[in-house]
């Protein structure tokens, strides 16, 4: 299981969205960039996601709940299916805060495969060719 950063500052959630690369889905929206790798190749390669809502949501208290969805469900499954040294901003939509939320996980898997930023969790794989439950 690979761990997942943080996008914190805007101009990397900007840069992100330069990328042009997005899939909208009833519960969220993903945009995805791919960071080009560092000339001394020393950089960090995880994952990172940042999450964002505008006021289309709601008020404050709206907002937050949409976020704290959002990372509920990326902290579920962007480390076992997230693509290694990609950046994603997860948004949220009005529908983020009524969509049940297996419904909300299946909108981020199908966004990651759309994107095809999807890697198969190579963890359960390994367990299931060992005969483990």
């Amino acid at each position: 299981m690979a761990t997942v950063g943080r996008l914190t500052r805007r101009p990397e959630f900007l840069r992100v969205a330069d990328g042009r690369r997005k899939w909208v889905a009833p519960g969220l929206i993903l945009q995805a960039l791919e960071r080009q790798p560092p000339a001394d190749e020393s950089g960090d390669r995880a994952a990172r996601a940042g999450f964002t809502a505008s006021a289309k949501v709601g008020n404050a208290v709206a907002r937050n709940r949409a976020r704290r969805r959002l990372k509920a469900a990326a902290a579920e499954l962007l480390p076992l299916h997230a693509r290694p040294g990609t950046d994603y901003v997860l948004i949220a939509r009005m529908d983020t805060l009524t969509r049940p939320y297996p419904a909300l996980l299946q909108d981020l898997e199908a966004a990651l495969r759309r994107l095809r930023c999807y890697v198969e969790d190579a963890d359960a794989g390994a367990a299931a060719e060992a005969g483990a439950p």
